[in-house]
């Protein structure tokens, strides 16, 4: 790892774990309530983030999820992908399922991120990669809370294992990071934003991430949409993307 890329994760990581404290300070202020707690909150993470990041690499593009899209960013070699409050409704409810993404993306590829939990007090960084523990004979599969996918059912019943609804794609990828959860699926469709930084943390450290097909991951193109993803445990990866084919 070159100097110049340790920096730049190091930077992902002071700037998300900022933009968390913002937050946490924001939603435990009182001020603000329900969808305004949400909107504000949004608002002034998104306007941190980028005034760092524009401070500390004006030469980047930046392809924010709160923030108007620059037409040309997806032909930059350099693009940071943001998320600066992933789970807002969680936020805005007061539960802890919510986190921050920054990320970095050279030539498509996630090279460097955080995410924070700001609730759990952890940042997660591809520079410091966490050693995996052992997988689950029964793995706990993570979906969305709000956006179950439709076979989400059967891919448990395949597999054996329980179906644990939660909120905030990266909080979820994170849970399987730490061991909380072996499994997590989603079809039905995200953005860059919502998984970018998840997975440049999550496959530092050797997890399993890619569409469910088994497609690696490319970011920064023209069309944000990301239609779906399989984060795993290594020891789970090919029997799940087996049982997903076979749906």
């Amino acid at each position: 790892m070159t100097d110049h890329a340790a920096t730049d994760a190091a930077l992902a990581a002071e700037i998300a774990t900022h933009a968390g404290e913002l937050l946490l300070e924001l939603q435990r202020s009182g001020r603000f309530e329900g969808r305004e707690l949400g909107d504000v909150g949004d608002a002034r993470a998104d306007a941190l983030i980028l005034e760092r990041l524009r401070a500390a690499r004006p030469g980047d593009c930046i392809l924010s999820e709160e923030s108007a899209d620059v037409g040309d960013r997806h032909c930059a070699q350099r693009v940071w992908v943001i998320d600066p409050l992933d789970g807002t409704r969680s936020y805005s409810e007061g539960r802890r399922e919510w986190s921050v993404h920054v990320a970095l993306v050279e030539d498509g590829v996630p090279t460097h991120g955080a995410v924070a939990l700001p609730t759990r007090q952890e940042t997660w960084r591809s520079d410091r990669p966490s050693a995996l523990g052992s997988a689950q004979r029964k793995p706990r599969i993570l979906v969305s809370g709000s956006r179950t996918p439709v076979e989400a059912d059967a891919l448990a019943a395949a597999l054996g294992g329980e179906l644990i609804r939660m909120g905030s794609a990266g909080y979820k990828a994170m849970a399987v990071l730490r061991g909380d959860a072996d499994i997590y699926y989603h079809s039905g469709g995200q953005h860059e934003w919502d998984n970018c930084a998840p997975a440049a943390v999550a496959l530092a450290s050797g997890l399993h991430c890619s569409r469910i097909d088994g497609t690696p991951f490319r970011y920064n193109r023209a069309d944000t949409l990301v239609p779906d993803l399989l984060f795993a445990h290594p020891d789970w990866a090919e029997r799940a993307l087996a049982a997903i084919a076979a749906l």
